[in-house]
């Protein structure tokens, strides 16, 4: 009997109809298998992973193979996506005993959920040195059932070994100059100078560490920090990795050029780097960053934007390929046959506009769509023409899947994209987008506690709590809107999210923060990681947002939490900048205060207050924050004791728990904020 039938997510909801008898992860299937005295097999993926669709499709699906499975196991699968906390402490299993790791992610545990066998993607046959699905189910299964005591002392000393794993011990205190001046020169000496990004193939966004440019630059002036965060995005922008037509990035590049993308896309890439092209053009007025930020913004509203107005997690890489075949990026390439059968006269110019070749940079004589002339001049009418007809085109090609499950951190990430895209565009849609995710998280992620879930679909709540990166990330996208809106209802939203953060997810010992709260379900050790992965870490997204909150409300114990959590940036910065960038960027605006900006006018009409709060908003100093509204407003406490300058509204700019005077035109408030 296959149980995954009613769950929320879709990538569990893909597997409802295999002939195994899949289990969600549950107490339940525990305990069936010590009824049955059977391994447990744990298959953990995601709804957008090409393999984990490929293992599905020739194990998962094969009766004979979910025969085996069924007689001999207890089959139970995980969307990591839905419990980050259960893939990272087998992950964590995975890469200590392989030196790798990956999705799908195949282990084999007891009834007490202890590994003691593991891998990822396994094919039908043997291949490659690897064996087969059917040689690894048969070897496990004559090993518990012939070797019982080995396999019992292997699974003891994992998790023993996995328990004395100590997380890197943290500094007192949280990093200084010297720290972040050391992570910037391993940051320097790991720059791909040619193609722009860090380390070779696979090339992943490195959008934290691009954030972390951007401050240091702004705090600094370090001209070296801009260099690598502008020439970093214009070779992402330029490349395959970025939809040309439509919008939006891929998850990375298999190449070191940026040029052939695993072409799936997720919402926490775009969302991240959404933000990072919009600080971009804050920093340097271009206009390709303000295309690629505005475009990426119209593409998580257009293509992952759910009726419910949350924003979903992922397309899928893989679509019909027009003969009923799934194949990987197939909405995305071109030949040069179909831009003729497209463009007619104008294939010529696409050709050589987006680098579509007769080899392909693809498979099969495709290519992807790139930017590769940086010389030359195109008729810009044009080539609007030409981008317009094949976006057309393809939207008439059979579209990739969607996750439509909403997981409320990534969430957090868009609403503070779409915030500050909106407000430095001028673009109202987008703030509406962003207020609508915001208003789905307070009214189905949000208990009557103050607790979050992970995730929801269809308005539907699912069942698993919510994890440290879904309080920071939340509670980060929450200011961001307070700071956009004006609307100080998001500051109170965030501060209940934080202090679940200080009572649930600290240390109160060590100012350490813990992945999963102290009252969650016990796992075989408690994860805890600093680093971040695709997105910030839960540790640093939460030490950025206390820190933001404590600006806002002169809050000591949200400083102090904030300050503590930043000690393992002081030991983790300058050893692997390239893997806690966002702790960096929180750093950065420890640093610099960060600056507190307190705006006051006559009404929210009043064209002279929208100036100044714009010019606030557009103000690069590292993480400062913006609350605006009138003399008598109680929404923020930045606001308390603000007055009108001489009946004109004025701009006040503190840090250190120093205020200048208040000024009262753009050009002084912008000088306050350099």
């Amino acid at each position: 009997m296959n149980r995954l039938a009613g769950m929320t997510s879709p990538y569990l909801l893909q597997h409802a109809d295999n002939p195994v008898d899949w289990w969600p992860w549950a107490p339940e299937a525990f305990e069936e298998a010590k009824r049955r005295d059977v391994p447990i097999l744990l298959s953990v993926g995601y709804s957008a992973c090409h393999w984990c669709h490929v293992m599905a499709h020739e194990s998962f699906e094969d009766e004979v193979t979910a025969g085996y499975l069924n007689e001999h196991f207890v089959s139970v699968k995980v969307d990591r996506e839905e419990r980050p906390d259960v893939d990272a402490v087998y992950m964590e299993a995975v890469q200590a005993a392989t030196g790798h790791g990956g999705w799908p992610m195949t282990v084999f545990l007891t009834p007490d959920a202890e590994p003691f066998y593991f891998g990822t993607y396994y094919p039908p046959a043997p291949r490659h040195g690897m064996p087969s699905f059917r040689q690894v189910l048969e070897g496990v299964q004559q090993a518990w059932t012939t070797r019982r005591d080995e396999v019992g002392e292997v699974a003891g000393k994992i998790v023993r070994d996995l328990a004395q794993r100590e997380i890197v011990r943290q500094a007192a205190e949280a990093p200084g100059e010297q720290e972040l001046a050391q992570a910037l020169l391993g940051l320097t000496r790991e720059y791909d100078p040619q193609r722009g990004g860090f380390g070779g193939a696979p090339k992943f966004p490195p959008s934290m560490v691009l954030e972390f440019l951007l401050r240091h630059h702004a705090r600094t002036g370090a001209e070296g920090a801009l260099q690598m965060a502008v020439d970093t995005g214009e070779r992402m922008a330029r490349g395959g990795i970025y939809d040309q037509l439509g919008g939006g990035f891929a998850r990375y590049s298999v190449d070191r050029d940026w040029v052939v993308p695993h072409f799936e896309k997720m919402l926490y890439d775009n969302a991240l780097l959404c933000r990072v092209y919009a600080h971009l053009w804050r920093a340097t007025g271009s206009d390709l960053a303000r295309r690629v930020a505005l475009e990426t913004a119209d593409f998580l509203v257009r293509e992952l934007r759910t009726p419910e107005g949350g924003f979903a997690s992922a397309l899928d890489a893989d679509s019909d390929d027009g003969t009923g075949r799934h194949v990987e990026g197939a909405y995305y390439v071109w030949t040069p046959a179909q831009l003729r059968d497209v463009l007619g006269d104008d294939a010529e110019l696409a050709a050589q506009y987006f680098g579509v070749t007769e080899e392909g940079t693809f498979e099969h004589g495709q290519s992807v769509l790139r930017l590769p002339q940086t010389e030359g001049v195109f008729d810009a009418e044009k080539i609007a023409s030409v981008r317009r007809r094949l976006f057309d085109a393809r939207a008439r090609r059979p579209a990739p899947g969607r996750d439509d499950k909403v997981v409320a951190a990534w969430n957090g990430l868009a609403v503070a994209a779409l915030a500050e895209t909106g407000a430095y565009f001028g673009r109202p849609d987008l703030v509406e987008a962003a207020l609508g995710a915001a208003d789905l998280l307070v009214r189905v992620h949000l208990d009557e506690h103050a607790r979050l879930a992970r995730t929801s679909k269809d308005g539907r709540v699912g069942p698993n709590a919510g994890v440290l990166e879904d309080y920071g990330d939340v509670a980060e996208g929450f200011l961001a809107l307070a700071s956009v809106t004006g609307e100080g209802v998001w500051l109170d939203f965030a501060g209940l999210l934080l202090d679940q953060v200080l009572a649930r997810f600290t240390d109160p010992e060590t100012g350490a923060l813990f992945d999963t709260a102290s009252d969650a379900e016990r796992l075989i050790r408690r994860p805890q990681d600093p680093t971040d992965n695709a997105a910030p870490s839960g540790w640093t997204a939460a030490a950025g947002a206390l820190l933001g909150y404590a600006a806002h409300t002169g809050s000591e114990a949200h400083r102090v939490a904030a300050e503590r959590a930043l000690g393992v940036v002081k030991t983790l910065g300058p050893r692997v900048p390239r893997f806690i960038g966002w702790g960096l960027a929180v750093a950065e605006a420890l640093l610099d205060g960060p600056r507190e900006v307190a705006v006051v006018g006559p009404g929210p009409d009043d064209e002279r207050t929208a100036a100044l709060h714009r010019t606030a908003l557009l103000g690069a100093a590292p993480g400062a924050v913006v609350a605006c509204g009138t003399p008598d407003g109680d929404e923020f406490p930045l606001l308390a004791g603000r007055t009108l300058i001489d009946g004109a509204p004025a701009a006040y700019v503190c840090r250190g728990f120093v205020c200048d005077l208040p000024v009262t035109g753009p050009e002084a408030l912008r000088a306050k904020l350099v």
